[in-house]
């Protein structure tokens, strides 16, 4: 009997190793993505205003890429979960997300580099619910808040490095183009280490080992309920893009520290995804509701103060970004189930980046005529959610 349990303990032991060096390896992976997507959204707000865009262009193209990087998650999530081509397709979305950023080198107006940033964010709507959902898998034995929050650590780590070395470009080249043309290093690293783990780990949902069939049915109420209370969060959330838009445009500081601002929030965000992640396994929805009264503030200090209150609002921000990438995406899989997974974060994610899509666009719009009008939208909006969250954690009470 003894022998039988030191048996059982030694597979559970491997199978947790197993799991956490696929959720390590995803990391790796996301992290030099991330060192291309986020150093060019570092700087896409000036490039754009140098080319000639204006604030509520800027405001309409980020919101509008968004809503394009989120909505079409419900196509290929559908798609995943009929195909089960769960690799093919996010090799192909990594593909299209990542080549587009150096592309932006060669664009020599604002409307072509608008549609380098769709596609950018196309790549991102194919391949990031097929991605979730197999990550998902891994992250049932590590606990899926710390496991979602260790990933989007490594991703920040990405984006952190990134926008430090276009930085490091502007301050040395001054030249946004050259800027752009370098992340075509970590692309093409990023798209090896994506291969390696595919050839590493070709059916991870067997890295959950409780997966069984069951009958598709429609997505329960409670989904809907999770979704309009997150829906509120990116309504209000502000956008990076018109937030570096407005650095250079109100002269808050110097073109050669708004990646760096962006590289410090994205450090927040990182040990962000990690602590909230930790908690939410151990103390539940709280967590998020603590992280959204705090990060809601985020704008009133960006846009309605000088360099220090910039630099505060978007370690505010770095926190709210850590909790939708860590918290946010863990309890989606605890809402569908396992054989629906990539449909879920699928339909998730199309009403997030919708959401997303509407309020940068009337921020952009409401920068155009009134600062402080923005910043009580944005704080509005994201509370907005408390009282959604609050009827969610008690029907998640009595349904699961």
């Amino acid at each position: 009997m003894t022998a039988e349990s030191d048996t059982e303990s030694s597979q559970e032991q491997r199978h947790h190793s197993s799991a956490l060096r696929f959720v390590l390896a995803l990391g790796v992976v996301s992290l030099f993505a991330d060192m291309t997507y986020e150093a060019a959204r570092s700087i896409t707000g000036p490039y754009l205003a140098i080319l000639g865009a204006s604030a509520t262009a800027v405001g309409v193209i980020a919101g509008l890429g968004e809503c394009i990087g989120y909505g079409l998650r419900i196509v290929s999530g559908v798609i995943s979960d009929r195909t089960q081509r769960y690799w093919l397709i996010t090799i192909t979305g990594y593909a299209i997300n990542l080549l587009a950023v150096p592309a932006l080198a060669l664009a020599g107006n604002w409307p072509l580099a608008a549609v380098l940033i769709m596609a950018e964010r196309f790549g991102k709507a194919i391949r990031t619910p097929a991605r979730d959902a197999m990550l998902s898998h891994a992250a049932y034995g590590l606990g899926r808040g710390w496991a979602f929050g260790l990933h989007e650590a490594m991703d920040q780590i990405g984006a952190i490095i990134g926008p430090g070395i276009v930085a490091a470009v502007l301050a040395w080249k001054g030249s946004y183009p050259f800027g752009f043309a370098v992340l075509l290093i970590p692309a093409v690293l990023a798209l090896l280490v994506l291969v390696v783990v595919r050839i590493t780990y070709p059916e991870p949902q067997n890295l959950e080992p409780t997966l069984k069939a069951i009958e598709i049915g429609a997505l329960r109420p409670i989904f809907w309920l999770y979704l309009a209370a997150a829906a509120c969060i990116a309504v209000g959330f502000t956008d990076y893009s018109l937030v570096a838009f407005h650095i250079k445009k109100a002269e808050v500081l110097q073109d050669k520290w708004i990646p760096l601002i962006y590289a410090g929030a994205m450090g927040v965000d990182a040990l962000s995804a990690l602590l909230v992640g930790y908690l939410y396994d151990r103390k539940g929805l709280p967590a998020l509701l603590t992280v959204v009264v705090v990060s809601a503030w985020s704008a009133p200090l960006v846009f309605l103060s000088g360099s220090g209150g910039l630099i505060a609002g978007m370690a505010l921000w770095g926190i709210g970004m850590g909790a939708q990438e860590s918290i946010i995406r863990a309890i989606v899989a605890n809402l569908v189930p396992p054989d629906r997974r990539a449909t879920g974060y699928g339909v998730f994610n199309a009403g997030f980046g919708l959401a997303w899509f509407v309020g940068s666009a009337v921020m952009g719009i409401l920068y155009d005529r009134s600062l402080i009008v923005l910043a009580v939208f944005s704080v509005a909006a994201q509370l907005t959610s408390l009282p959604l969250l609050h009827s969610f954690q008690k029907r998640l009470t009595l349904d699961l």
